[in-house]
């Protein structure tokens, strides 16, 4: 298990476009939160479309009670395509951290007043096998950027989500994270 540290609560927001895996990355950090013992909100949002619309979702950490799941002002955002970056960019809290897709995401004004992760998500993913584990990779970013839950956490975190239909798709995602992870 992690230690605790100082930088809780960490309010995080995730965003992109539905089916890329938005609401399962927030759900598999919140899972690993609550895993180390941690306080932990996740609410998804998703537009009416199944695939193609926008999604995100709030994930709160925190090493107390949580008082309102309500994200405001992030501490980081995640950020999976150029629209969610335009819309939530300018939320960021000042000194924040923005993690995002670089493969994808490009032409946009860049904050100086917050740290700017970019990371060739789509590329990764796609030398893993697939492009689909793009949010695999951005959960490996974060995880080894905040340090807020150990990798054996986000490990349990993923094969407790995994359906057993997808229990095969196991060893992609792991070594998505890790290759996620390792490029920080």
């Amino acid at each position: 298990m992690s230690k605790k540290n100082n930088k809780f609560p960490l309010n995080l927001v995730i965003a992109g476009f539905g089916g890329q895996g938005v609401l399962l990355a927030g759900k598999l950090i919140a899972e690993a939160g609550l895993h180390e013992g941690r306080e932990v909100s996740w609410i998804p949002s998703y537009g009416p479309e199944m695939r193609g619309g926008t999604a995100n979702c709030t994930v709160i950490l925190s090493d107390s009670e949580i008082g309102s799941p309500v994200v405001e002002n992030p501490d980081v955002l995640m950020i999976l395509n150029r629209p969610s970056m335009d819309k939530f960019l300018p939320s960021l809290k000042k000194d924040g951290i923005c993690i995002y897709n670089k493969s994808i995401i490009e032409g946009f004004t860049p904050r100086s007043d917050v740290k700017m992760i970019a990371i060739p998500a789509s590329e990764i993913a796609d030398k893993i096998g697939s492009t689909k584990l793009l949010n695999m990779v951005l959960v490996g970013s974060f995880m080894a950027n905040s340090k807020a839950f150990s990798e054996e956490s986000l490990a349990y975190a993923l094969k407790k989500s995994t359906s057993a239909k997808h229990q095969n798709l196991l060893p992609l995602n792991e070594k998505a994270i890790l290759e996620g992870a390792k490029y920080i």
